[in-house]
């Protein structure tokens, strides 16, 4: 399949949307017509490109292949959607059942839900409701996240947000090549992975029990609540809390946890999710949740405070927007039927109705001197080695650190040794990569040799 296949194949859709569109808008305005309704005018024939590939495959209907044309037309052949700029005679101004925008940066017609409602229905009003099905989460556009209606203002009819085709599909269809979702601008997350093992993990023993119990939900979840019929009694999905100082363990873990149980872990982008604008970061946070229901991953929130932190009193608009925003999430996250995982410094900084509904909170203490020394032993257990005359075990007893701490004296270590055009790292190499570690929290190291 060549590009230029596929590109003459969406042409070809193009053209039949052009013919709907004209007999549609005659039929509506009473002119003579060709066609008693727009279904009959025959769909382009199947042929060998991406696109028809992927609408046979899915049992694309007509109504599904008009929304998917419609929301091509401006990015392949705007100059057809043209017509909907006629003029309303009778109100000299446009055409309100036609709906669409204007764009500062477009001086073409952008189609919206009122657009498609238009084409669609306007001669079988009763259809209404097979057009709104359309974007169902439950629907072939919401799971695949191939084409959406732009969230509108509270004040304003939904229909009138613009129909976007996701530019991950459109890329897809026009080159047969899909960007992963991470490489998308306009995906708030983003997949984490590790190439360590469990073993390289180090927690105490009261810790690994909590972590071994979410393990096994990500790994007989579904026969709990189905075979085991729980879905009767505890609500779907499994929510947790991850809490403890940085460097402790908790993004290793949820790594960890993903490629043991075969699951896909993305983390959120906060950056991408919050938004000074009302309505915008229930619109972003949407966008996460209803994909990652549909593909069964693990989502998530480093540094959560941010979104999940304490309520205020709703003094100004910003507080009751912020407060806005955290009820919508503790909805989100009791609806989610997946696995959540949030991840905090602090305890205290989470808001109690959230973690009210949390199944576990696992606490990621400090390691003690014993976790600190198997730490030491398996930072420097490759080609990078400690000098045989240092002491591990005093270094453990001594420097308090967690183990992201003790990799980064590591790569301190290692930048070091290299430099000497050698692999073994010098005592005095080692005690200035962990004082640079406790001057990031303000702290003065004794030298214990």
């Amino acid at each position: 399949m060549t590009v230029e296949a596929n590109i003459k194949s969406l042409l070809l859709e193009i053209d039949w949307l052009e013919m709907v569109i004209h007999h549609v808008i005659s039929s509506y305005l009473e002119h003579e017509g060709d066609w008693y309704y727009w279904t009959d005018i025959e769909m382009p024939v199947a042929n060998d490109s991406i696109y028809h590939h992927w609408c046979e495959k899915n049992q694309v209907n007509q109504y599904q292949r008009l929304a998917l044309a419609l929301a091509l037309a401006p990015q392949i052949k705007p100059e057809v959607l043209d017509v909907f700029f006629g003029k309303n005679q009778m109100y000299d101004r446009g055409f309100t059942e036609f709906g669409g925008i204007i764009d500062a940066n477009h001086s073409g017609f952008l189609p919206t839900g009122q657009t498609l409602m238009f084409l669609a229905t306007a001669i079988e009003p009763t259809l209404r409701n097979e057009v709104k099905s359309l974007f169902r989460n439950e629907g072939l556009f919401s799971i695949e996240q191939v084409l959406s209606i732009e969230s509108t203002s509270s004040h304003i009819p939904d229909l009138n947000g613009v129909l976007i085709l996701n530019k991950r599909w459109l890329r897809y269809f026009q080159t047969g090549k899909m960007l992963d979702l991470e490489e998308s601008i306009e995906f708030p997350a983003k997949r984490i992975e590790t190439w360590l093992k469990w073993e390289d993990v180090v927690l105490n023993d009261q810790v690994m029990d909590q972590i071994i119990e979410l393990k096994t939900w990500l790994l007989h979840g579904e026969t709990l609540m189905s075979e085991w019929d729980l879905k009767k009694k505890i609500k779907p999905g499994y929510r947790t809390l991850f809490y403890g100082a940085p460097g402790t363990g908790k993004t290793l873990t949820v790594t960890l946890l993903g490629k043991v149980t075969n699951r896909e872990v993305y983390r959120v982008d906060l950056s991408m999710i919050v938004s000074k604008y009302i309505g915008e970061t229930e619109k972003n946070l949407a966008k996460i949740f209803d994909i990652a229901q549909h593909k069964n991953w693990v989502l998530f929130f480093d540094e959560a405070d941010a979104l999940f932190g304490k309520r205020t009193e709703a003094n100004s608009s910003n507080d009751r927007h912020a407060n806005q925003q955290t009820s919508y999430l503790l909805q989100r996250i009791e609806d989610f039927p997946g696995v959540i995982i949030l991840a905090s410094n602090l305890k205290t900084n989470m808001d109690s109705a959230f973690t009210r509904r949390f199944q576990s909170m696992i606490h990621f203490p400090m390691p003690d001197v014993n976790e600190r020394y198997q730490l030491w032993k398996n930072a420097f257990n490759g080609k990078c080695r400690l000098d045989s005359d240092i002491d591990l075990w005093k270094i453990a007893e001594n420097y308090e650190l967690a183990g992201g701490a003790i990799i980064n004296v590591l790569r301190f270590c290692a930048l070091a040794a290299i430099q000497r055009n050698d692999t073994v790292v010098e005592y005095h190499e080692l005690i200035e990569g962990i004082r640079r570690e406790f001057k990031k929290d303000n702290k003065t190291i004794v030298n214990y040799q």
